[in-house]
């Protein structure tokens, strides 16, 4: 039961010893071709009513005029860009996958093409100090061509397999899998080890793929991810230039990817299958497999008909046009109910503060947010679902559509912007997207915006007119001039954009909370608590994480806290850094930073609020600084070290540091929990976010742990 005593903000210290003590859809159509040689749409082309500016929204693609199969029938060469990294050389993934193929029972007629580098140590007699190809067939497995190692994240690296591939080893049916670590949209894919983690972006996989696009005499049968968070709209609409079929994750792809043996026997069982139908199988063997590691509730994988991206485009532009014209309304009351739908919305790849961001959202969400403010958003969804054949998800995400996009839920610099102006599909959701920027880094509002640089640098251009030669090409990201305010700019330093009618304080039956004026509100995302104790010397503040157990009335502006006192632990009494990671039905996933046997990672754990109850679910090194998503959730296992970690700031220079806790050594049963804070002085403060994503943060108010109740301190006069 939760009290309120008023007495005097107390200063007291904590004692330290509060720290040490998945859906099936139907069956997927076959697919089809085009006979054009240039595939123009044209979705919209009317004047924008912010600048004076056509928006060209033509999409044109380079089309063949003629399909025709470059082997003979019931041939099958799936080509494997295998950057091993730390995958390999770390935990073998990349030979225990090649085993696989081997023990798959493909034939004469089907073989898997495999280049391999980008790992420091390789298995089975694969070399590290070369980048090689291997032919895998029949059982067997052969060299048969080797180079010095190349950068895994360059176009001339990829260009150079794909042709090798393609002249020596064509097919009827050709497939590609890339195979490594995956960041998304912005960060792309396969992180060489050797090259500081560089990465292969969309737009240069576009250059490698039409480097050999004269080579080929039909598309690709599938291109393929075995990599995280690939499944994207972005990269969908790279794709639908070179392929049929697309097959990849939403999510980060737990357990060891993708089930190779199922994959070489459903293509020898099945040598005239189509890309759809192999899809299908690499998504259920998937989840198969990470069903045998207990890894299944966080699975996504979905089949994309690529055939059908541009009509899935001409939607969605014709949606985003209705919400972005929201942003050019005197009231922001719509955009901001759509934007609260979109940051509530499932979202993939950690998105916290503790694992960092990749601002990937699913792509339902993003339409079914302003469904009531567009007439176009009904048609958006059916294109969207009609472009989605199959998927395969676990509970975590059981309503995941199959393909995500970028949504700036967090910005870290200017890059990502730049990156994402040259990959988005619409005009306008480029110029809502841009709008939200310049809000988070400017003055948080619309006041001087002018997007007219940005509407008409737009390009719908899916063509190969941008690259030259595959060897010179590099791509380099505009960064100069879009929202270079953030390159030094920092999304939680404030927000000017909120005010209050009452200031946070307490009221008549001694529960504290807020009142927000009108315009505040309306630029209001989300409320959320932070809670933090003081170091015993009072030299530090630290947190303990976020709680969004506020109580909003929406329609008055009033917010009150609805806190109990309680937080997560681990076994051993120490308490948990909280952060949420995911909201799913019955339960919600949280990130916490800790040290495991000496390396810094997250914890991720289940709250499951019906039952009051938490769970150990896994480990996840989250996000690094070169936007690749750590791939296998790890599972605690007996012994393991466990230090708990927080963040901390220096009360007298605001510098900020992490705050450990004492070793805890798990003992392979017991399980975290959601109890009452140990008896002590804490600190307790309101984090008010704008819909640009800046925040506000209220100044801390002083709360009692005693015998199990929680007393609010009243604020001095």
């Amino acid at each position: 039961m939760k009290k309120r005593k008023m007495a005097a903000i107390l200063c007291a210290a904590a004692m330290l010893s509060v720290l040490s003590g998945c859906s099936d859809s139907s069956s997927a159509p076959a697919a089809g071709s085009s006979s054009d040689s240039e595939a123009q749409r044209v979705v919209d082309a009317d004047t924008d009513s912010t600048a004076d500016t056509p928006v060209d929204s033509t999409i044109k693609r380079t089309r063949r005029t003629e399909e025709t199969p470059m082997g003979d029938p019931g041939t099958w060469t799936v080509m494997v860009y295998m950057c091993g990294s730390n995958l390999e050389s770390e935990n073998g993934m990349a030979s225990g996958d090649i085993a696989e193929m081997q023990q798959s029972s493909v034939k004469d007629n089907i073989r898997f093409l495999v280049f391999t580098g980008g790992a420091e140590e390789w298995q089975r007699g694969i070399s590290s100090d070369k980048n090689q190809i291997y032919c895998i067939s029949d059982g067997n497995m052969e060299l048969v061509s080797e180079s010095e190692t190349s950068n895994m994240g360059e176009v001339k690296t990829l260009h150079e397999f794909l042709h090798f591939g393609i002249q020596n080893y064509p097919a009827a049916n050709m497939g590609l899998i890339f195979w490594d670590h995956g960041g998304g949209s912005i960060s792309g894919v396969c992180f060489d080890d050797f090259y500081d983690g560089d990465s292969l972006f969309l737009k240069e996989i576009d250059a490698a793929l039409y480097s050999v696009y004269d080579e080929m005499t039909c598309p690709f049968e599938f291109i393929g991810f075995d990599a995280c968070l690939m499944s994207t709209v972005e990269t969908a609409a790279v794709l639908a230039s070179h392929a049929r079929y697309m097959v990849a994750s939403e999510e980060t792809e737990p357990g060891y990817g993708w089930d190779y043996t199922a994959i070489g026997n459903f293509m020898a069982a099945d040598p005239n299958g189509s890309g759809a139908d192999l899809g299908k199988v690499i998504c259920d063997s998937f989840y198969e497999s990470c069903r045998d590691v207990d890894s299944e509730d966080g699975a996504t994988l979905s089949v994309i008909d690529l055939s059908k991206v541009d009509d899935l485009m001409i939607a969605f532009d014709s949606y985003a046009k209705d919400i972005y014209e929201l942003t050019e309304k005197d009231s922001t009351e719509e955009l901001a109910k759509v934007i609260r739908s979109i940051t509530s919305a499932d979202n993939f790849g950690g998105n916290t503060k503790s694992t960092y961001y990749t601002n990937m959202v699913d792509l339902s969400g993003i339409i079914a947010a302003g469904a009531d403010y567009s007439e176009n958003a009904a048609a958006a969804l059916t294109a969207l679902k009609n472009a989605v054949v199959y998927t395969k998800n676990g509970k975590d995400h059981k309503n995941a559509c199959g393909l995500s996009s970028y949504y700036p839920l967090h910005i870290e610099g200017s890059q990502e912007l730049g990156i994402f102006k040259d990959i988005c599909i619409s005009p306008y959701y480029l110029g809502l997207v841009d709008k939200i920027a310049y809000g988070t880094a400017g003055d948080d509002d619309f006041s001087s915006y002018d997007n007219s640089a940005l509407i008409s640098a737009f390009s719908g251009n899916w063509s190969d007119d941008d690259y030259g030669d595959a060897g010179d090409y590099t791509y380099e990201p505009e960064t100069e001039t879009l929202w270079d305010a953030f390159d030094d700019g920092n999304q939680y330093s404030g927000s000017d954009l909120i005010g209050f009618e009452q200031e946070p304080t307490f009221n008549e039956d001694g529960d504290y909370g807020f009142i927000l004026t009108q315009d505040a509100l309306e630029y209001t995302d989300h409320v959320e608590a932070a809670v933090y104790l003081m170091s015993d010397d009072l030299t530090e503040i630290i947190e303990l994480g976020y709680t969004g157990d506020v109580l909003a009335d929406w329609d008055e502006g009033v917010f009150t806290d609805n806190f109990d006192g309680c937080w997560f632990s681990l076994p051993d009494g120490q308490l948990l850094a909280g952060y949420l990671m995911l909201e799913c039905d019955g339960y919600d996933l949280y990130t916490s930073p800790v040290e495991v046997n000496g390396e810094e990672t997250n914890l991720i754990f289940a709250y499951d609020y019906e039952e009051t109850a938490v769970y150990f679910i896994s480990l996840w090194d989250g996000v690094d600084e070169s936007g690749a998503s750590a791939r296998g959730n790890d599972e605690l296992e007996t012994g393991d070290v466990i230090v708990p970690m927080y963040y901390a700031m220096a009360v007298d220079s605001d510098e900020e540091s992490y705050y450990y806790g004492e070793e805890y050594v798990y003992d392979g049963k017991s399980e975290p929990s959601f109890n009452y804070l140990y008896d002590g002085e804490y600190l307790y403060g309101f984090m008010i976010y704008d819909i640009f994503g800046s925040c506000y943060e209220t100044d801390y108010i002083n709360f009692t742990v005693e015998d199990d109740n929680i007393y609010f301190n009243a604020l001095e006069d």
